[in-house]
């Protein structure tokens, strides 16, 4: 397994995370089937199962990861002005809160799992100009999980944030 590392700034529509990378971790699940209890077994929870918004968005009260089950996509990290990515069926990506995330283009089979660390709720922000004010306060008081969605009490996680 490998891990991949980025920052994003914030360009002013996406704010991205100040302090916290995302984090890849590239063919981390052989069988992308465990993905899910996986990510419940490291208390990442309130899980759901669909694909990415072809939108860029980003969520201001919790940090996300996404687990690949089925397929291959491109996706935009960070906004209009980020980085493009192929993931494919057992990659993993953690969003810290405030990452934009955008898929450009999917396989006609593409799902992927979502979670949240200790089961958080989530908002789904596109960077109008009128979430802008309140944002990067929440952003900054979401807190580092207390596991990495993939390895528990150990991981990239805790080595990179």
């Amino acid at each position: 397994m490998g891990v991949e590392l980025f920052h994003f700034e914030d360009d002013g529509v996406i704010p991205n995370n100040p302090r916290y990378p995302v984090l890849i971790y590239r063919h981390v699940f052989e069988d992308p089937s465990v993905i899910e209890t996986t990510f419940h077994a490291n208390n990442w929870q309130n899980s759901w199962v669909d694909g990415i918004f072809d939108f860029h968005h980003y969520h201001s009260v919790a940090h996300e990861v996404i687990g690949i089950l089925e397929g291959h996509a491109t996706v935009q990290l960070g906004g209009p002005l980020g980085k493009t990515f192929t993931l494919t069926a057992g990659d993993v990506i953690v969003l810290p809160a405030g990452t934009g995330h955008k898929a450009l283009d999917t396989s006609r089979r593409f799902k992927v799992i979502g979670a949240y660390p200790n089961g958080q709720d989530y908002d789904t922000l596109t960077g109008d100009a009128c979430e802008r004010p309140g944002n990067l306060e929440r952003i900054e008081h979401v807190e580092r999980p207390s596991t990495d969605p993939v390895y528990g009490q150990t991981g990239p996680l805790f080595e990179y944030w």
